[in-house]
């Protein structure tokens, strides 16, 4: 364990901030989560006193901060390859492929992303997570960015909660869709199925944007892009909708194979085990420069194999 003691004055530019806001600003090296926590443990005062995160700031508060920071687990570093977009000082940009769970967890012990980015750069020992910034699914491909400090941790995390970070992804679905739409249904744990999540009354804000890319002849092309970033959320979204994603194990129900698909297409949709889901598009503002910055990668191979053996199907339907 850690002893965190800091003490600073809020400055008046945050008037009127809520206060874990203001914590935020004024202590960069630290999640907002975390100032959280520490406010409600009482770990935090303002003038010596106990506020709520959601309490208004005037400024020319002194906050003072008496916290223990508990060490996190050990990770340790694992050689595995990984596909570098982009490195600078700050961010690391990675096209992560399917089959690579993000975070050790029960059942993944090791041989994670978080155990490859600490061999492939040390000095994210030091940063929350690695570094890791947002998660995918262990089967879906594509980007992802980590924060080389904790300041650029912190300031992309802000980003993601106000929803300023753009990801965009392509998905293959089952059915013809005729347009684009807007999935707005919150989210939540499956009420019988705890492994799962479902669209649930009370369950969290979730609201996913899709448009048309290319539609087959019982099958359809899709980029979806995300306002929140909840479990599953493409997955979840695009099964209520009656368009599963395509080799979905947990939400796309059984096989169904295209009437009259010739042979090359029903071996393809029978061996592809793995949603068909690719993080394609990323865009940020980057921490330190303040610059505009996106990145694009090409679908990973198996779903470019898939749309080849779609795209050959549909032509063949029409002549």
């Amino acid at each position: 364990m850690t002893k965190i003691e800091l003490e600073k004055q809020i400055p008046a530019c945050l008037a009127g901030r809520r206060l874990d806001q203001a914590l935020a600003e004024l202590f960069p090296d630290y999640s907002r989560a975390r100032l959280q926590e520490w406010v409600k443990l009482g770990q935090i005062l303002v003038d010596e006193r106990n506020l709520r995160p959601r309490d208004r700031v005037m400024g020319g508060e002194r906050v003072t901060i008496h916290a223990v920071q508990e060490e996190m687990p050990s990770v340790e570093p694992q050689s595995i390859p990984l596909d570098v977009v982009f490195e600078d000082e700050a961010l690391l940009v990675i096209n992560k492929p399917a089959g690579l769970v993000v975070h050790p967890a029960a059942g993944n012990p090791d041989g994670t992303f978080q155990n490859a980015l600490l061999h492939y750069s040390p000095q994210l020992a030091g940063v929350s997570r690695a570094g890791i910034v947002h998660r995918l699914d262990k089967e879906t491909s594509g980007l992802l960015v980590v924060a080389k400090t904790l300041a650029a941790h912190n300031h992309l995390v802000r980003q993601l909660q106000e929803r300023r970070m753009g990801r965009e992804y392509t998905a293959i679905v089952r059915g013809v869709m005729v347009a684009g739409g807007t999935v707005d249904a919150p989210i939540g744990r499956h009420p019988v199925d705890r492994k799962r999540q479902a669209v649930v009354p009370g369950g969290k804000e979730a609201v996913s944007h899709y448009r048309v890319v290319e539609r087959y002849r019982e099958h359809t092309q899709l980029r979806v892009t995300l306002e929140t970033g909840r479990t599953h959320q493409i997955r979840v979204h695009m099964a209520y909708i009656h368009h599963p994603l395509v080799g979905d194990p947990v939400y796309g129900g059984r096989l169904r194979l295209p009437k009259g698909a010739h042979e090359r297409l029903v071996e393809e949709l029978r061996q592809f085990s793995r949603q068909a889901l690719h993080a394609q598009r990323l865009a940020l503002t980057h921490p330190q420069t303040s610059a505009s910055l996106q990145w694009e990668v090409p679908l990973a191979e198996d779903i470019q194999r898939l749309v080849t053996v779609l795209t050959d199907d549909a032509q063949r339907g029409e002549s």
